[in-house]
Protein backbone atom coordinates (compact mmCIF):
# COMPACT_ATOMS: atom_id res chain seq x y z
CA UNK A 1 0.00 0.00 0.00
CA UNK A 2 2.54 2.40 0.52
CA UNK A 3 4.22 2.01 -2.81
CA UNK A 4 1.06 2.72 -4.48
CA UNK A 5 1.08 6.11 -6.25
CA UNK A 6 -1.28 9.30 -5.81
CA UNK A 7 -2.85 9.03 -9.20
CA UNK A 8 -4.23 5.22 -8.73
CA UNK A 9 -5.75 6.89 -4.97
CA UNK A 10 -7.51 9.27 -6.35
CA UNK A 11 -8.57 6.51 -9.40
CA UNK A 12 -10.13 4.39 -6.36
CA UNK A 13 -11.52 7.19 -4.81
CA UNK A 14 -13.15 8.40 -8.07
CA UNK A 15 -14.53 4.80 -8.80
CA UNK A 16 -15.88 4.73 -4.63
CA UNK A 17 -18.15 7.92 -5.33
CA UNK A 18 -19.71 7.28 -8.46
CA UNK A 19 -20.84 3.85 -7.13
CA UNK A 20 -23.83 5.30 -5.35
CA UNK A 21 -24.40 7.51 -7.53
CA UNK A 22 -25.48 4.82 -10.13
CA UNK A 23 -27.46 3.43 -7.48
CA UNK A 24 -29.45 6.79 -6.64
CA UNK A 25 -29.78 6.59 -10.01
CA UNK A 26 -31.37 3.61 -10.45
CA UNK A 27 -33.76 4.07 -7.74
CA UNK A 28 -34.89 7.46 -9.38
CA UNK A 29 -35.69 5.36 -12.63
CA UNK A 30 -37.87 2.75 -10.51
CA UNK A 31 -39.31 5.75 -8.53
CA UNK A 32 -40.73 6.95 -12.34
CA UNK A 33 -41.32 3.50 -13.49
CA UNK A 34 -44.27 2.81 -10.47
CA UNK A 35 -45.37 6.74 -10.70
CA UNK A 36 -46.28 5.62 -14.48
CA UNK A 37 -47.75 3.00 -13.90
CA UNK A 38 -49.84 4.27 -10.90
CA UNK A 39 -50.72 7.23 -13.20
CA UNK A 40 -51.46 5.79 -16.57
CA UNK A 41 -55.50 6.02 -16.64
CA UNK A 42 -55.39 9.60 -15.45
CA UNK A 43 -55.15 12.18 -18.46
CA UNK A 44 -52.53 14.51 -18.04
CA UNK A 45 -53.53 18.04 -17.67
CA UNK A 46 -51.51 21.35 -18.78
CA UNK A 47 -52.35 24.89 -18.10
CA UNK A 48 -55.61 25.69 -19.79
CA UNK A 49 -56.96 22.05 -20.86
CA UNK A 50 -59.67 21.27 -19.36
CA UNK A 51 -60.71 17.24 -18.46
CA UNK A 52 -62.10 15.33 -21.85
CA UNK A 53 -65.74 14.44 -21.92
CA UNK A 54 -67.14 10.86 -22.48
CA UNK A 55 -68.07 11.07 -25.42
CA UNK A 56 -65.06 12.26 -26.86
CA UNK A 57 -65.61 16.08 -26.92
CA UNK A 58 -64.00 18.88 -24.92
CA UNK A 59 -65.37 19.07 -21.46
CA UNK A 60 -67.24 22.30 -20.90
CA UNK A 61 -69.06 23.19 -17.83
CA UNK A 62 -72.80 23.09 -18.21
CA UNK A 63 -74.18 26.45 -18.03
CA UNK A 64 -77.04 26.66 -15.39
CA UNK A 65 -79.93 28.96 -16.78
CA UNK A 66 -81.80 31.36 -14.33
CA UNK A 67 -84.95 30.86 -13.46
CA UNK A 68 -87.57 32.72 -15.39
CA UNK A 69 -89.54 35.18 -13.48
CA UNK A 70 -93.25 34.65 -13.61
CA UNK A 71 -94.86 37.97 -14.04
CA UNK A 72 -98.66 36.82 -14.03
CA UNK A 73 -100.68 34.99 -10.90
CA UNK A 74 -102.52 32.38 -10.57
CA UNK A 75 -105.44 32.36 -8.02
CA UNK A 76 -106.84 29.64 -6.37
CA UNK A 77 -109.59 29.09 -8.64
CA UNK A 78 -107.31 28.30 -11.79
CA UNK A 79 -107.62 31.50 -13.28
CA UNK A 80 -104.53 33.45 -14.33
CA UNK A 81 -104.22 37.57 -14.57
CA UNK A 82 -101.54 39.96 -16.38
CA UNK A 83 -101.23 43.44 -16.60
CA UNK A 84 -99.78 45.04 -20.01
CA UNK A 85 -98.89 48.61 -20.68
CA UNK A 86 -98.17 50.36 -23.37
CA UNK A 87 -97.19 53.93 -23.75
CA UNK A 88 -100.59 55.41 -21.58
CA UNK A 89 -102.49 52.26 -22.11
CA UNK A 90 -103.03 49.72 -19.17
CA UNK A 91 -104.82 45.85 -20.03
CA UNK A 92 -105.71 44.00 -16.99
CA UNK A 93 -106.39 40.40 -18.34
CA UNK A 94 -107.68 37.31 -17.04
CA UNK A 95 -107.41 33.62 -18.54
CA UNK A 96 -109.53 30.52 -17.56
CA UNK A 97 -109.97 27.30 -19.79
CA UNK A 98 -112.98 27.90 -21.68
CA UNK A 99 -114.74 27.62 -25.06
CA UNK A 100 -112.51 30.95 -26.62
CA UNK A 101 -114.23 33.79 -25.64
CA UNK A 102 -112.60 36.78 -25.86
CA UNK A 103 -114.17 40.00 -24.28
CA UNK A 104 -112.93 43.77 -24.36
CA UNK A 105 -114.68 46.25 -22.02
CA UNK A 106 -118.04 43.85 -22.24
CA UNK A 107 -117.45 43.80 -26.22
CA UNK A 108 -115.94 41.07 -28.10
CA UNK A 109 -112.99 41.82 -30.06
CA UNK A 110 -114.56 42.73 -33.34
CA UNK A 111 -116.58 45.27 -32.13
CA UNK A 112 -113.84 46.80 -30.23
CA UNK A 113 -110.91 46.79 -32.43
CA UNK A 114 -111.94 47.84 -36.00
CA UNK A 115 -108.69 47.20 -37.47
CA UNK A 116 -107.76 43.56 -38.57
CA UNK A 117 -103.66 44.18 -38.14
CA UNK A 118 -104.85 45.05 -34.45
CA UNK A 119 -107.08 41.83 -33.79
CA UNK A 120 -103.81 39.60 -35.55
CA UNK A 121 -101.55 41.09 -32.86
CA UNK A 122 -104.61 39.86 -29.93
CA UNK A 123 -104.57 36.47 -31.25
CA UNK A 124 -101.23 36.32 -31.89
CA UNK A 125 -100.00 35.04 -28.17
CA UNK A 126 -102.94 32.31 -27.97
CA UNK A 127 -101.97 31.25 -31.57
CA UNK A 128 -98.28 30.54 -30.64
CA UNK A 129 -98.98 28.88 -27.58
CA UNK A 130 -101.68 26.69 -29.17
CA UNK A 131 -104.74 27.92 -26.26
CA UNK A 132 -106.54 29.85 -28.80
CA UNK A 133 -110.25 28.84 -28.62
CA UNK A 134 -109.43 26.50 -25.35
CA UNK A 135 -109.54 29.39 -22.90
CA UNK A 136 -112.04 32.72 -22.47
CA UNK A 137 -110.05 35.87 -22.15
CA UNK A 138 -111.63 38.57 -20.22
CA UNK A 139 -110.23 41.98 -20.42
CA UNK A 140 -110.23 45.54 -19.38
CA UNK A 141 -108.36 48.14 -21.00
CA UNK A 142 -107.99 52.25 -19.94
CA UNK A 143 -105.94 55.07 -21.31
CA UNK A 144 -104.34 55.88 -24.26
CA UNK A 145 -105.10 55.18 -28.29
CA UNK A 146 -105.70 52.14 -30.42
CA UNK A 147 -102.39 51.44 -30.62
CA UNK A 148 -101.44 51.57 -27.22
CA UNK A 149 -104.20 49.29 -25.86
CA UNK A 150 -103.63 46.57 -28.27
CA UNK A 151 -100.05 46.46 -27.01
CA UNK A 152 -101.03 46.52 -23.73
CA UNK A 153 -103.56 43.86 -24.25
CA UNK A 154 -101.01 41.55 -26.15
CA UNK A 155 -98.66 42.08 -22.95
CA UNK A 156 -100.87 41.29 -20.51
CA UNK A 157 -102.56 38.15 -22.23
CA UNK A 158 -99.20 37.06 -22.69
CA UNK A 159 -98.29 37.38 -18.73
CA UNK A 160 -101.54 35.59 -18.05
CA UNK A 161 -101.03 32.65 -20.35
CA UNK A 162 -97.31 32.74 -18.74
CA UNK A 163 -98.83 32.40 -15.60
CA UNK A 164 -101.61 29.69 -16.91
CA UNK A 165 -99.05 27.05 -17.94
CA UNK A 166 -95.09 27.76 -17.12
CA UNK A 167 -94.58 25.79 -20.55
CA UNK A 168 -95.51 28.72 -22.46
CA UNK A 169 -92.28 30.63 -21.21
CA UNK A 170 -90.01 29.81 -24.06
CA UNK A 171 -92.34 29.98 -26.83
CA UNK A 172 -93.74 33.62 -25.55
CA UNK A 173 -90.16 34.99 -25.14
CA UNK A 174 -89.04 33.29 -28.30
CA UNK A 175 -92.09 35.52 -30.30
CA UNK A 176 -91.15 38.09 -28.13
CA UNK A 177 -94.42 38.75 -26.81
CA UNK A 178 -93.53 39.14 -22.92
CA UNK A 179 -90.84 42.36 -23.72
CA UNK A 180 -92.78 45.74 -22.41
CA UNK A 181 -92.58 48.07 -25.44
CA UNK A 182 -90.78 51.32 -23.08
CA UNK A 183 -91.48 54.11 -25.99
CA UNK A 184 -92.89 56.83 -24.68
CA UNK A 185 -93.55 60.42 -26.18
CA UNK A 186 -90.73 62.51 -25.84
CA UNK A 187 -92.09 65.21 -23.41
CA UNK A 188 -92.44 68.99 -25.10
CA UNK A 189 -90.01 71.45 -24.15
CA UNK A 190 -90.40 75.79 -24.12
CA UNK A 191 -89.20 77.31 -26.18
CA UNK A 192 -90.21 75.18 -29.18
CA UNK A 193 -93.78 74.08 -30.48
CA UNK A 194 -92.98 70.28 -29.63
CA UNK A 195 -90.36 67.71 -28.41
CA UNK A 196 -87.78 68.88 -30.79
CA UNK A 197 -89.76 71.07 -33.74
CA UNK A 198 -89.29 74.81 -33.74
CA UNK A 199 -91.47 76.97 -34.34
CA UNK A 200 -91.26 79.27 -37.78
CA UNK A 201 -88.46 81.19 -38.10
CA UNK A 202 -88.96 85.18 -39.22
CA UNK A 203 -85.91 86.90 -39.73
CA UNK A 204 -87.66 90.41 -38.95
Amino acid sequence: MENETPEENVTEEVTEQQAPIEGETATSEEATADTAETTSGVPELTLGSTLPSEDGEDGAEDVIKPEPVIRGKLDKHGVAMGTGRRKTAVARVRIKAGTGVLTINGGSLEDYLKVERDRQMVEAPLKATETFGKVDVWIRVNGGGTTGQTGAIVLGISRALEAYNNQFHETLSAGRFLTRDSRMVERKKFGFKKARKSFQFSKR
